[in-house]
């Protein structure tokens, strides 16, 4: 069993920054994908960014790329997610969670979710 715990959400104004972290533990992690999630009110939740935790290689929505930045730090099991130059149209509860097969950007393809962290930026 893996847990997952999302840190770091909070009201933001446009164009301000956020550090969304993800605390797992439970399980040793190894050729797994780390996900982030958005789900906003009325819309269906869709894929932000992901991370191969063996090599770290990077994926991205292209509504985030350039802005967003996913990372790992393997030693602590920790996931991070770096959101620069906010815009309204972020808002959402954010999650993150662990794959377990299948492509990255299904979150039907992930088996562990954390609870969600409600990120709020104002115009």
């Amino acid at each position: 069993q893996v847990q997952l715990v999302e840190s770091g959400g909070g009201l933001v104004q446009a164009g301000g920054s956020l550090r969304l972290s993800c605390a797992a533990s439970g399980r040793a992690f190894s050729d797994y994908v780390m996900g982030w999630f958005r789900q906003a009110p009325g819309k269906e939740r869709e894929f932000v960014a992901a991370i191969s935790w063996s090599i770290g290689r990077t994926y991205y929505a292209d509504s985030v790329k350039g802005r967003f930045t996913i990372s790992r730090d393997n030693a602590k099991n920790t996931g991070n997610l770096q959101m620069n130059k906010l815009k309204p149209e972020d808002t959402a509860v954010y999650y993150c969670a662990v794959q377990g097969s299948g492509n990255y950007y299904s979150p039907i393809n992930y088996d562990y979710w954390g609870q969600g962290t409600q990120v709020t930026v104002s115009s």
